[in-house]
Order: C-alpha cells, then sequence, then structure tokens
C-alpha cells in the first residue's frame, strides 16, 4: 500500500540549531482554555453568595445581654473566657454574617463601645447578639 507522505513518514522529527525547544510546561500553555470574559466567573459567583440580614432584639434579649455585660464588667480582672457572637457586615454587598468569636476578655471599652480580647480582637458592642460564658452558670439555673 503507498501513499502521498510515504516519502517523509519515516523521517526523523527535525530539530532547530538556531533557536533552543520550548519546555514542556510551555507547549501544554497553549492548549489552554481561553476565557473570553475575564472575571465573569467571580461575578457569578459573588452575586451568588448569600449574606444574612441583621437582627434586631427586643426588649427582653437586649435586657439579657446588659445584664450579661455586667457581670463580665464585674469579673473582668479575671479576663473571663467568653464566646460573643455578633453581626459582621459584608464589605462587597448588603446583609452580613453572624460569626463567633471566643477568647479570654481583657476589658469592655465602654468609650469605644467595643469588647477587647487579650489578642487585641474588638468587637462593637451594637453588633453583638449573644454572649456566653462559664460565669452565666448562676443564669441559666
Amino acid at each position: 500500500m503507498t501513499g502521498p507522505y510515504d516519502d517523509i513518514i519515516n523521517l526523523p522529527h527535525h530539530v532547530s540549531t538556531t533557536r533552543q525547544q520550548m519546555p514542556r510546561a510551555n507547549r501544554a500553555a497553549q492548549f489552554a482554555p481561553f476565557a473570553a470574559l475575564t472575571g465573569y466567573d467571580s461575578a457569578i459567583n459573588e452575586t451568588a453568595r448569600l449574606t444574612d440580614k441583621r437582627k434586631e432584639l427586643d426588649e427582653q434579649a437586649i435586657v439579657i445581654l446588659e445584664l450579661k455585660m455586667n457581670l463580665l464588667a464585674e469579673a473582668i480582672d479575671e479576663c473571663p473566657e467568653v464566646s460573643l457572637t455578633y453581626f459582621q457586615p459584608d464589605e462587597k454587598k448588603k446583609g452580613g454574617a453572624y460569626v463567633t468569636a471566643t477568647g479570654a476578655l481583657k476589658k469592655i471599652d465602654d468609650y469605644e463601645r467595643v469588647f477587647v480580647f487579650i489578642d487585641g480582637k474588638k468587637v462593637a458592642l451594637e453588633d453583638v447578639l449573644e454572649i456566653e460564658s462559664e460565669i452565666f452558670g448562676m443564669l441559666n439555673d
């Protein structure tokens, strides 16, 4: 059986004497998919990302939080271990998320209206939804 390429089919692969061979990684890059709309995927993912609305506390919840803050203020010299669940506003869109910070409490700054942990983290008083600590054991009984 003879074909049109029989004269070149068994020739050795050409290697240039004037140029270096391209590394495999660079050769593979030419076959990578092309993204015509750069950033489109991240824009879609950002739009699909859900955020929570800030919850409004009722009178009873506010009174309980104030009572817990007073108990913490009295025990602040002992650096009590606390868990604060608070609202963290989203930087890119309306709403945010509720997160929990746990650690030893250094002080409650009434001037700046923040809780200050020993590690330096600050949480705004008005963002706090829930306060938990072992020193509240008598409240739960």
